[in-house]
């Protein structure tokens, strides 16, 4: 058992979940949950922050600004409470109330932006408001965890080398993408270390990181509304678009097998088993997918019927019974009747 000084110190690094009883493939999921800042962007926090730290951008007196939809906010917030350090977030009105009362409570400022750029949707949004706000005050420092290497060479240093060190015959690394620091950190260390590994990445149907329309989306943490900056698209195989509805399929089915994820998990395994299903249909290969958090943050929205009700077309809750009649997973054939793996392949 570590013993610990700072909450930032502690990350579990090494738990997986196997998959194949539920759903006929050898997938296995990456946890990355099990923190006390509750997701895997601690890790992002931690090496951007050692940047700045580093680089001497960050003095007395510093006020830490970021933009982010949630996740990142509180690995910030628990850092900088940890540190001593002032946090400002700038998240908007699609992150959930828990969250913002999370960062809160570890002492971090907390703006709200409700509108979205006209263009460039609520990402566009909070950046522009970082921007003014850094202007305005030079005490106030950007991270900018979309442009910062840190984000992903902590992937590169610590998430990735895990999945290689349990997973010797890993042939498809599949990854959900959002800044991409994860999908960029990974794929650059199996490109270095396994060339032979596939890369997969997952998105949200609406987002345009991969190039695609821009659309509504409900579900923060996977998708961009502006084209991340670390995203080098050489690295990646292949990408899966997930709709939100069948996100929503996927976590509640994981919660009936008695796993509590978050949003952007079940957005990655039903992107990884249809992507399966459609390149190894008849062959079982290894495939390994990242859990960024868990669901508790998510009770007031995916795991809610009324929310999901008001956000999305009829038949996402089948019945109107809500958890309790999600897909069955199983054998992938059986999955993809049932969750409608409707997702598209590029």
């Amino acid at each position: 058992m570590p013993v610990i000084s700072a909450s930032h110190e502690f990350d579990v690094s090494d738990l997986f979940v196997n998959l194949q009883p539920f759903s006929g493939r050898r997938l296995f999921l990456k946890v990355e949950g099990f923190n006390f800042a509750g997701s895997i962007k601690l890790k992002a926090a931690r090496e951007i922050v050692a940047q700045a730290e580093a680089a001497g951008v960050l003095g007395p007196g510093t006020t830490l600004v970021e933009s982010s939809s949630g996740n990142m906010g509180v690995a910030l917030a628990v850092l900088a409470a940890s540190r001593g350090f002032r946090f400002l977030c700038v998240t908007d009105s699609r992150c959930n109330a828990v969250t913002r009362r999370t960062m809160e409570a570890f002492g971090a400022e907390v703006h709200v932006i409700t509108e979205p750029h006209e263009t460039e949707g609520f990402l566009g949004a909070r950046i522009r408001h970082v921007e003014a706000l850094v202007a305005a005050d030079e005490k106030k420092v950007w991270l900018n965890q979309y442009r910062s290497p840190g984000n992903w060479m902590a992937h590169y240093r610590t998430t990735a080398p895990a999945i290689a060190a349990q997973f010797p015959d890993l042939n498809v690394l599949i990854v959900g993408a959002g800044t991409t620091g994860t999908l960029m950190g990974c794929a650059r260390y199996f490109r270095e270390t396994r060339p032979g590994v596939r890369i997969v990445a997952v998105d949200s149907v609406g987002s345009v990181t991969f190039g695609g329309p821009a659309g509504t989306r409900h579900i923060p943490g996977l998708g961009t509304s502006v084209r991340p900056a670390l995203l080098d698209e050489s690295f990646v195989d292949d990408v899966v678009l997930v709709p939100e509805a069948d996100t929503v399929r996927t976590c509640r089915e994981l919660m009936r097998q008695g796993f509590l994820f978050g949003g952007s998990t079940g957005t990655v395994v039903h992107g990884a088993l249809d992507w399966l299903h459609r390149n190894y249909r008849d062959e079982q290969v290894t495939a390994v997918t990242i859990s960024p958090d868990l669901g508790e943050r998510y009770m007031e929205s995916i795991y809610h019927d009324e929310w999901v009700r008001n956000s999305f077309a009829p038949g996402v809750l089948p019945g109107g019974a809500g958890i309790q009649e999600g897909p069955d997973f199983g054998d992938p054939a059986d999955f993809a009747a049932t969750a409608g793996l409707e997702s598209v392949s590029r």
